[in-house]
Protein backbone atom coordinates (compact mmCIF):
# COMPACT_ATOMS: atom_id res chain seq x y z
CA UNK A 1 0.00 0.00 0.00
CA UNK A 2 1.25 3.80 -0.87
CA UNK A 3 -0.27 6.53 0.68
CA UNK A 4 -1.36 9.56 -1.26
CA UNK A 5 -1.96 12.64 0.17
CA UNK A 6 -4.29 15.78 -0.75
CA UNK A 7 -0.84 18.13 -1.59
CA UNK A 8 0.31 14.61 -3.79
CA UNK A 9 -2.73 15.42 -6.13
CA UNK A 10 -2.39 19.61 -6.53
CA UNK A 11 -0.62 18.88 -10.04
CA UNK A 12 -3.21 16.25 -11.07
CA UNK A 13 -5.82 18.91 -10.43
CA UNK A 14 -4.22 21.37 -11.97
CA UNK A 15 -4.42 19.06 -15.31
CA UNK A 16 -7.98 18.10 -15.16
CA UNK A 17 -9.17 21.59 -14.96
CA UNK A 18 -9.80 21.74 -18.48
CA UNK A 19 -11.39 18.19 -18.93
CA UNK A 20 -15.09 18.08 -19.35
CA UNK A 21 -16.96 16.03 -16.82
CA UNK A 22 -17.97 13.11 -19.52
CA UNK A 23 -13.96 12.91 -19.74
CA UNK A 24 -13.78 13.02 -15.96
CA UNK A 25 -16.53 10.32 -15.43
CA UNK A 26 -14.39 8.08 -18.45
CA UNK A 27 -11.10 8.47 -16.61
CA UNK A 28 -12.80 7.22 -12.99
CA UNK A 29 -13.88 4.23 -14.90
CA UNK A 30 -10.40 3.50 -16.58
CA UNK A 31 -8.77 3.90 -13.46
CA UNK A 32 -10.68 2.21 -11.03
CA UNK A 33 -12.78 -0.48 -12.99
CA UNK A 34 -15.48 -2.18 -10.89
CA UNK A 35 -13.82 -0.39 -7.63
CA UNK A 36 -15.53 3.11 -8.16
CA UNK A 37 -18.83 4.19 -7.54
CA UNK A 38 -21.33 7.22 -7.45
CA UNK A 39 -23.06 9.13 -4.66
CA UNK A 40 -25.97 10.77 -5.43
CA UNK A 41 -28.44 12.38 -2.79
CA UNK A 42 -31.11 12.87 -6.06
CA UNK A 43 -30.87 16.53 -6.21
CA UNK A 44 -30.49 18.21 -9.60
CA UNK A 45 -26.82 18.19 -9.73
CA UNK A 46 -26.30 14.57 -8.70
CA UNK A 47 -29.09 13.66 -10.97
CA UNK A 48 -27.88 14.93 -14.00
CA UNK A 49 -24.18 12.61 -12.86
CA UNK A 50 -27.06 9.99 -12.31
CA UNK A 51 -27.37 10.83 -16.68
CA UNK A 52 -23.91 11.33 -17.39
CA UNK A 53 -22.99 8.02 -16.17
CA UNK A 54 -26.19 6.41 -17.64
CA UNK A 55 -25.63 8.22 -21.22
CA UNK A 56 -21.79 6.90 -21.23
CA UNK A 57 -23.01 3.10 -20.54
CA UNK A 58 -20.28 3.33 -17.99
CA UNK A 59 -22.22 0.43 -15.58
CA UNK A 60 -21.24 2.59 -12.58
CA UNK A 61 -23.29 1.80 -9.74
CA UNK A 62 -24.84 4.49 -7.94
CA UNK A 63 -24.96 4.80 -3.60
CA UNK A 64 -27.80 6.72 -2.08
CA UNK A 65 -28.01 7.32 1.78
CA UNK A 66 -31.56 6.46 2.80
CA UNK A 67 -31.59 8.62 6.05
CA UNK A 68 -34.65 7.22 6.73
CA UNK A 69 -36.52 10.50 7.11
CA UNK A 70 -35.67 11.58 3.48
CA UNK A 71 -39.20 13.74 1.48
CA UNK A 72 -41.30 10.88 -0.37
CA UNK A 73 -40.43 13.00 -3.36
CA UNK A 74 -37.04 12.10 -3.12
CA UNK A 75 -37.21 8.56 -2.65
CA UNK A 76 -40.01 8.73 -5.84
CA UNK A 77 -36.57 10.78 -7.89
CA UNK A 78 -34.41 7.68 -6.51
CA UNK A 79 -36.97 5.18 -8.00
CA UNK A 80 -37.52 6.76 -11.09
CA UNK A 81 -34.31 7.46 -12.25
CA UNK A 82 -33.40 3.99 -11.46
CA UNK A 83 -35.88 2.50 -13.68
CA UNK A 84 -35.45 5.01 -16.53
CA UNK A 85 -31.73 5.28 -16.46
CA UNK A 86 -31.23 1.89 -16.22
CA UNK A 87 -28.95 2.52 -13.62
CA UNK A 88 -27.97 0.18 -10.49
CA UNK A 89 -28.80 2.36 -7.31
CA UNK A 90 -27.64 0.91 -4.22
CA UNK A 91 -29.68 2.48 -1.16
CA UNK A 92 -27.73 2.32 2.10
CA UNK A 93 -29.39 2.78 5.27
CA UNK A 94 -28.67 3.41 9.71
CA UNK A 95 -28.48 0.69 11.48
CA UNK A 96 -31.46 2.29 13.76
CA UNK A 97 -35.00 3.82 13.17
CA UNK A 98 -35.21 7.24 13.50
CA UNK A 99 -37.63 6.51 16.48
CA UNK A 100 -35.23 3.76 17.89
CA UNK A 101 -32.25 6.26 17.91
CA UNK A 102 -34.20 8.94 19.59
CA UNK A 103 -35.94 6.60 22.15
CA UNK A 104 -32.09 5.42 22.90
CA UNK A 105 -30.26 9.40 22.30
CA UNK A 106 -33.28 11.93 21.78
CA UNK A 107 -34.09 13.90 19.32
CA UNK A 108 -30.08 15.22 18.39
CA UNK A 109 -30.95 17.75 15.72
CA UNK A 110 -32.42 20.23 17.79
CA UNK A 111 -28.30 21.49 19.03
CA UNK A 112 -25.20 21.84 16.83
CA UNK A 113 -23.40 18.95 18.65
CA UNK A 114 -26.45 16.61 17.64
CA UNK A 115 -26.95 17.33 14.34
CA UNK A 116 -23.35 16.84 13.87
CA UNK A 117 -23.66 13.20 15.68
CA UNK A 118 -27.27 12.65 13.75
CA UNK A 119 -25.76 13.32 10.51
CA UNK A 120 -22.28 11.18 11.03
CA UNK A 121 -24.95 7.74 12.03
CA UNK A 122 -27.80 8.59 9.60
CA UNK A 123 -25.23 9.47 6.56
CA UNK A 124 -21.58 9.17 7.17
CA UNK A 125 -21.75 5.30 8.94
CA UNK A 126 -24.51 4.62 6.35
CA UNK A 127 -22.05 4.95 3.59
CA UNK A 128 -18.83 3.46 5.60
CA UNK A 129 -20.71 0.05 5.33
CA UNK A 130 -19.12 -0.05 1.75
CA UNK A 131 -15.93 1.64 2.91
CA UNK A 132 -13.55 -1.50 1.74
CA UNK A 133 -15.19 -2.31 -1.66
CA UNK A 134 -14.65 1.09 -3.34
CA UNK A 135 -11.24 2.93 -3.77
CA UNK A 136 -13.18 5.82 -5.67
CA UNK A 137 -16.68 7.63 -5.22
CA UNK A 138 -17.81 10.00 -7.49
CA UNK A 139 -19.55 13.30 -6.25
CA UNK A 140 -21.88 16.13 -7.72
CA UNK A 141 -20.21 19.14 -5.74
CA UNK A 142 -19.83 22.48 -7.58
CA UNK A 143 -18.29 24.96 -6.72
CA UNK A 144 -21.00 27.41 -7.99
CA UNK A 145 -22.43 25.96 -4.86
CA UNK A 146 -20.46 28.52 -2.67
CA UNK A 147 -19.28 28.90 0.59
CA UNK A 148 -16.50 25.39 1.36
CA UNK A 149 -17.60 24.36 -1.67
CA UNK A 150 -16.08 27.82 -3.38
CA UNK A 151 -12.68 25.90 -3.32
CA UNK A 152 -13.77 22.24 -4.51
CA UNK A 153 -10.93 20.22 -6.14
CA UNK A 154 -11.75 17.81 -8.75
CA UNK A 155 -9.55 15.08 -6.59
CA UNK A 156 -9.62 14.99 -2.69
CA UNK A 157 -8.54 12.15 -0.31
CA UNK A 158 -11.43 10.80 1.56
CA UNK A 159 -9.42 9.27 5.46
CA UNK A 160 -12.62 8.01 6.68
CA UNK A 161 -13.42 6.10 3.42
CA UNK A 162 -9.74 5.55 2.41
CA UNK A 163 -10.90 6.20 -0.68
CA UNK A 164 -10.16 8.74 -3.56
CA UNK A 165 -13.58 11.66 -4.15
CA UNK A 166 -13.76 12.43 -7.25
CA UNK A 167 -15.77 15.88 -8.08
CA UNK A 168 -16.39 15.76 -12.16
CA UNK A 169 -18.81 18.95 -12.26
CA UNK A 170 -16.89 20.85 -9.75
CA UNK A 171 -16.75 23.41 -12.60
CA UNK A 172 -20.28 23.17 -13.90
CA UNK A 173 -21.48 26.68 -13.25
CA UNK A 174 -25.39 27.33 -12.42
CA UNK A 175 -26.53 28.19 -16.36
CA UNK A 176 -24.44 25.45 -17.35
CA UNK A 177 -26.18 22.88 -14.89
CA UNK A 178 -29.71 24.07 -15.94
CA UNK A 179 -29.07 24.45 -19.47
CA UNK A 180 -27.81 20.63 -19.05
CA UNK A 181 -30.98 19.57 -17.42
CA UNK A 182 -32.81 20.85 -20.20
CA UNK A 183 -30.91 19.85 -23.47
CA UNK A 184 -31.54 16.37 -22.09
CA UNK A 185 -34.83 16.70 -19.81
CA UNK A 186 -33.36 15.25 -16.92
CA UNK A 187 -35.28 13.87 -14.24
CA UNK A 188 -34.92 15.99 -10.90
CA UNK A 189 -36.43 16.05 -7.45
CA UNK A 190 -39.67 18.20 -7.75
CA UNK A 191 -38.97 19.60 -4.63
CA UNK A 192 -37.06 22.02 -6.16
CA UNK A 193 -39.72 23.98 -7.85
CA UNK A 194 -41.05 23.97 -4.57
CA UNK A 195 -38.58 26.47 -3.11
CA UNK A 196 -36.20 23.92 -1.67
CA UNK A 197 -32.59 24.86 -3.51
CA UNK A 198 -30.47 22.00 -1.46
CA UNK A 199 -32.99 18.70 -0.23
CA UNK A 200 -31.76 16.62 3.15
CA UNK A 201 -33.38 15.23 5.31
CA UNK A 202 -37.04 16.25 6.08
CA UNK A 203 -36.50 17.15 10.01
CA UNK A 204 -33.73 19.48 8.79
CA UNK A 205 -34.45 21.17 5.10
CA UNK A 206 -36.51 24.03 4.19
CA UNK A 207 -37.71 26.02 1.31
CA UNK A 208 -36.10 28.63 0.60
CA UNK A 209 -36.53 32.53 -0.04
CA UNK A 210 -35.03 33.98 -3.57
CA UNK A 211 -32.69 36.38 -1.74
CA UNK A 212 -31.28 34.02 0.41
CA UNK A 213 -28.14 31.97 0.32
CA UNK A 214 -28.12 28.33 -1.08
CA UNK A 215 -27.88 26.51 2.20
CA UNK A 216 -30.20 28.66 4.15
CA UNK A 217 -32.39 25.98 4.21
CA UNK A 218 -30.26 23.28 5.55
CA UNK A 219 -30.58 23.39 9.61
CA UNK A 220 -32.14 26.70 10.00
CA UNK A 221 -33.23 26.09 13.44
CA UNK A 222 -29.54 26.02 14.19
CA UNK A 223 -28.42 29.53 12.85
CA UNK A 224 -25.43 29.87 11.32
CA UNK A 225 -23.41 27.37 12.45
CA UNK A 226 -24.61 24.24 10.71
CA UNK A 227 -24.05 24.12 7.29
CA UNK A 228 -22.63 20.42 6.42
CA UNK A 229 -24.17 17.04 7.30
CA UNK A 230 -20.25 15.21 6.58
CA UNK A 231 -20.78 13.01 4.09
CA UNK A 232 -18.66 14.91 1.96
CA UNK A 233 -15.00 15.36 3.60
CA UNK A 234 -14.18 18.39 1.69
CA UNK A 235 -17.28 20.29 3.08
CA UNK A 236 -15.94 20.22 6.95
CA UNK A 237 -12.17 19.84 6.67
CA UNK A 238 -9.32 21.21 5.18
CA UNK A 239 -7.69 18.17 3.60
CA UNK A 240 -4.56 19.41 2.59
CA UNK A 241 -2.66 17.42 5.20
CA UNK A 242 -4.83 14.81 4.60
CA UNK A 243 -4.38 10.77 3.19
CA UNK A 244 -5.56 7.79 2.01
CA UNK A 245 -3.51 4.24 1.39
CA UNK A 246 -3.95 2.47 -1.40
CA UNK A 247 -1.96 0.01 -3.85
CA UNK A 248 1.25 1.24 -4.96
CA UNK A 249 0.57 0.94 -8.48
CA UNK A 250 -2.78 2.43 -8.84
CA UNK A 251 -1.22 5.39 -6.77
CA UNK A 252 1.04 5.82 -9.12
CA UNK A 253 -1.55 5.28 -12.61
CA UNK A 254 -3.69 7.81 -10.94
CA UNK A 255 0.06 10.19 -10.46
CA UNK A 256 1.24 9.30 -13.93
CA UNK A 257 4.21 8.57 -12.22
CA UNK A 258 6.18 4.78 -12.22
CA UNK A 259 7.83 4.07 -8.77
CA UNK A 260 11.24 2.15 -9.28
CA UNK A 261 11.95 0.21 -6.30
CA UNK A 262 15.60 -1.62 -7.53
CA UNK A 263 18.22 -0.15 -4.69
Amino acid sequence: MARLSQARLVPVNKTFEDRSPLELLHWAKDMFGDRVAAISAMQESGSVLCHMIARSKLNIPVLFVDTGVMYQETLDTRDRIAREYALNIVTLTPRETMQQQTDRLGVLYLSVDGQKQCCHMRKVEPLLQVRDRYDALLGSLRRSDGGKRGECPILAVDPEMNALRINPMAGVDDDQLQAYIREHRVITNPLHGQGFSTIGCNRCTTPVLPTEPKRAGRWRHLGPWSMYCGINPTDVDDATSQAIELPQDLVDRILGQKTDFVI
